[in-house]
């Protein structure tokens, strides 16, 4: 379904989070499954009284911007969401209703706040005039990923330090579409899921199970423990993706490099076979998130013959 994806106003600053004592713009009003149209404070909801360890990097989250990246987290149901926030002067059309409507269903309070202010909340450059606070994302455990389905072999992608928030989304979009059971992403030094991830990816970090690890490298090494073939993408390969072949239909990983750098060493070290996606034109290769949606789709190819 394609996103309408409204300009963003001019001369919008981005703030910081406001805290949960922070007063509503003048005339906001304030909705819940209880009623409409009282008038109250607008105040962020805070993060989530999880337990964390000290310098600890979750998968993130807990604030979702865009329509349909909004409507996908209430349709899936599976975490808590605390508030939606809606500008005043929205145009009303279907996923706007749609968000609404569920929101109240679930209990879910939507606020509507000025424009100007909800935008300088927000953390992406268009966030189509709807923001949600709600608990962060589950993690998956890598060894559920690597658990085996009756009469499906596992089809999982690892992502080596992508950084581009907006690279992730699309990364994840493609991942759901094409049938992927889970993502693998390193803890530190990657990018997680910010509200530009969130919102790029238009629902699929609802639908798509991701395992944090502390090193790519040792769970690349617990993937071929498990008989998953692990299967890196890099421009420098001579081997062709499209050569692929039976292995599309055994248990596969397939591996993404970073932006620009590629695979790391230690990660290239662990892949049992390198491929490249061919280039016909004069650029040398693809955005990364181009490169998933061919690869992905390339195994989701073979494994429906």
């Amino acid at each position: 379904m394609k996103e309408r994806k409204p300009a963003r106003t001019s001369g919008t600053k981005k703030a910081s989070r406001p805290s949960p004592r922070a007063s509503a713009p003048r005339g906001a009003k304030q909705y819940s499954s209880r009623g409409a149209g009282r008038t109250g404070k607008v105040a962020a909801p805070g993060d989530p009284a999880r337990p964390k360890k000290a310098g600890e990097k979750t998968l993130g989250g807990e604030q979702v911007e865009g329509r349909q990246a909004v409507r996908e987290l209430l349709i899936a149901g599976r975490r808590r969401v605390r508030e939606v926030w809606v500008a005043t002067d929205l145009d009303q059309n279907e996923v706007v209703g749609d968000i609404v409507d569920i929101a109240r269903s679930m209990r879910v309070q939507v606020t509507e706040v000025a424009r100007k202010r909800l935008e300088a909340h927000a953390r992406s450059e268009a966030p189509q005039g709807v923001i949600a606070f709600a608990a962060p994302l589950p993690e998956a455990e890598l060894s559920d990923l690597l658990r085996r389905r009756p009469g499906t072999p596992p089809f999982l992608v690892a992502v080596d330090g992508v950084t581009d928030p907006g690279n992730l989304g699309a990364l994840l979009r493609c991942c759901d579409g094409a049938g992927v059971q889970g993502v693998v992403l390193p803890r530190h030094r990657a990018v997680h899921v910010t509200p530009t991830a969130a919102k790029a990816a238009a629902g699929a970090v609802e639908h798509v199970p991701m395992a944090m690890v502390g090193g790519l490298p040792a769970a690349l090494a617990r993937i071929k423990d498990a008989g998953i073939w692990v299967v890196g993408l890099d421009d420098a390969a001579d081997r062709s993706l499209f050569d692929v072949g039976d292995l599309a239909a055994e248990g596969i990983c397939l591996v993404l490099g970073a932006e620009g750098a590629g695979l790391s060493r230690l990660v290239r070290e662990r892949c049992d076979l390198i491929v490249s996606i061919p280039m016909r034109g004069r650029l040398s290769s693809l955005n990364v998130s181009a490169a998933a949606a061919l690869a992905t789709y390339e195994v989701a190819r073979h494994r429906s013959r």
